[in-house]
């Protein structure tokens, strides 16, 4: 990445700045240019962010400072007012998707600066880009909204064993995040109980992963496995080794979740979807592990699909409408 040289300050929307903060200004972009300290691909690349994403934020950020440099604006030193400048300066050669992608990389850069210090805080965090149209999948679910979910499932009264069965793929939607493709592809070598894991398998579009089951769920699947699952085959007279399977004739899996879903959204009135549940599950995700751990929880093949999932966080779409300024 190419150094920042300091010069005198001439912002868009500010005075002249003291010598002693000049000259702060100066020993702080010396660290900043020191050859010990990460650089920002490193950074990019701790947050789990592929080296596609990282070669694209690269390129717009050396764009930046070198406008930057010719106005004459120290990085570090730059403020809300410039970046805005910048951004409206883009407007005459570029869409406003691609604005928006250059700003998200800006405010990468400087928390990048603000891990190491050398700002104290990030001067485009007030700024969003109006005019592009957000992917909102669903309307998700919180953790709590979740597993409450799944209990509400439980103690529905029934012995029924379609309702055992239920239970324990409505458990594998909750904290596997799994889709119905996968739960219908399920089977039983792919429980590895003594391990407490289960193996999920790749498709064209998936790759295949092994995922660690909750404690309370290795007794169920026990118990499933056992006698629940014998049961069925038992009274329907089937012979497969798929995990589920129904009491009709049909063997599609999407007629086992037809028959539950409306079940479920009636315990909670914002669920419209199994998938809706999927998408909760990996936005939760997003909050606890990084990008690669996540892509791999969930089986995507491109960190970019795991990305997409970033923009569903409702909380932070909600911070934006009451905290943001957006640029007209």
């Amino acid at each position: 990445m190419a150094k920042i040289k300091l010069g005198k300050t001439k912002d868009s929307g500010t005075q002249r700045k003291p010598k002693t903060e000049d000259a702060e200004i100066q020993i702080l972009q010396k660290m900043l240019n020191e050859k010990e300290q990460p650089s920002f691909k490193k950074y990019l690349l701790q947050k789990g962010y592929s080296l596609q994403s990282i070669k694209s934020f690269e390129v717009v950020v050396t764009k930046y400072l070198k406008w930057l440099k010719k106005e004459n604006i120290e990085g570090i030193s730059a403020s809300y007012n410039d970046i805005v400048h910048y951004i409206q300066k883009l407007r005459n050669t570029v869409k406003q998707r691609t604005i928006q992608s250059e700003t998200n990389a800006i405010k990468h850069y400087y928390n990048y600066l603000k891990e190491l210090d050398l700002v104290v805080e990030n001067p485009t965090l007030n700024i969003a880009v109006k005019g592009v149209k957000r992917r909102i999948l669903y309307n998700t679910l919180n953790k709590q909204e979740l597993e409450k979910l799944y209990n509400d499932y439980r103690n529905i009264e029934s012995d029924s064993l379609a309702k055992k069965r239920n239970e324990i793929i409505v458990s594998l939607l909750v904290y596997q995040g799994l889709n119905s493709t996968e739960l219908g592809r399920l089977t039983t070598a792919d429980l590895k109980l003594r391990e407490g894991k289960i193996f999920i398998n790749g498709t064209r579009r998936s790759n295949e992963r092994t995922l660690k089951l909750e404690s309370h769920q290795i007794l169920d699947f026990m118990e499933y496995q056992l006698k629940t699952r014998a049961d069925i085959l038992a009274e329907t007279g089937k012979k497969t080794d798929l995990l589920f399977t129904s009491f009709g004739r049909s063997t599609k899996f999407n007629n086992i979740i037809s028959k539950f879903l409306p079940q479920l959204k009636k315990l909670n009135k914002k669920l419209k979807s199994v998938h809706q549940i999927r998408t909760s599950v990996i936005v939760h995700w997003l909050k606890m592990y990084n990008l690669r751990e996540v892509q791999y929880m969930a089986g995507h093949r491109y960190v970019s699909s795991t990305e997409s999932y970033l923009i569903n966080d409702l909380e932070d779409l909600q911070e934006e409408i009451e905290k943001y300024h957006p640029i007209n």
